[in-house]
């Protein structure tokens, strides 16, 4: 998959709490963003989505507290 630049608007304080997260998880800032938009991503759309679908392995967790393998 080829990557691309993209770019986003922040104030100092946001940029500052990015630059803190990644530090701390070790992450370069542009890692840790797609780190972080992609667990939000999954915690909201377990099943993914009719354009994003969850790999074939992957385990999700039904609404109802038991966790199924997602075909």
């Amino acid at each position: 998959m080829k990557k691309k630049v993209r770019t986003f608007s922040a104030n100092d304080q946001e940029v500052a709490m990015l630059e803190a997260l990644a530090s701390y998880h070790g992450f370069s800032k542009s890692a840790m963003l797609t780190s972080l938009v992609k667990k939000e991503f999954w915690r909201v759309f377990p099943s993914g989505t009719e354009a994003i679908k969850a790999d074939a392995n992957a385990w999700v967790k039904e609404r109802n507290g038991h966790a199924a393998q997602d075909d």
